[in-house]
This record gives C-alpha cells, structure tokens and sequence, in this order.
C-alpha cells in the first residue's frame, strides 16, 4: 500500500498502468486528465479525458512514463485521493478513495463534499 499524502493524489501501479495502457491503444497524446465536475445525483462526478494539448495551469503527476493533468479547482477535492484500478468480476474500471467525500451515490458515480 503506498503511504497517504493529504495533499497530494496518489496513484496506484494498477491505476497507471491502466492509464498507459489506454494511451498506447489511443496510439497518440501527452497523457491522461483527471478532474471533478458538477453533476451527478450527489453533486459532483470523477471526469477522465486524453490531453492532447497542454493546459499550462494545470498540476502534472509523473508517475512511471504516465502524465497525469488535474486542473486547480479539481486538485482541491482531490487533495488526499488515491486513484485506483479494480476488477471485481465484469465491474473494471478507476476507483477514486477521495478522504473529501462525505457521502457517494448508490451507483459511486458521484459525491459530495
């Protein structure tokens, strides 16, 4: 288990590779960009998107030949997270353990702060 920042994102070596994985079948972009929105039936949502132009105000992650973008205002209700990748039968996908939630919706698509 890899040791908890308050105040930065961690990435397990699932998740990044997951992240890898799909850009190389991409075939093309600088890296992978996380974030929030609002939206969802508790209020905000974990976005993902393929950067293929650099946004110069937003927070890179390094993490094993993986770039990682998160805008400002997502890196404040990220602060903390751990993202994660789980295979639970047919269930695959990223996993957000996001200490800023107060409370996930039935589905864990979205959350509130």
């Amino acid at each position: 288990m890899q040791e908890f920042n308050p105040k930065a994102i961690s990435f397990s070596d699932k998740a990044i590779n997951h992240f890898r994985i799909s850009l190389n079948h991409r075939g093309y972009g600088d890296g992978v960009r996380i974030g929030v929105k609002e939206a969802g039936c508790s209020g905000y949502e974990y976005v993902f998107d393929f950067v293929d132009d650099i946004d110069q105000n937003d927070h890179v992650f390094r993490e094993n030949g993986c770039n990682i973008y998160v805008d400002e205002t997502s890196l404040k209700l990220l602060s903390g997270t751990l993202v994660d990748y789980s295979e639970d039968g047919l269930n695959k996908g990223i996993k957000f353990v996001n200490p800023n939630a107060k409370a996930i919706c039935g589905c864990g698509e979205s959350f509130t702060i």
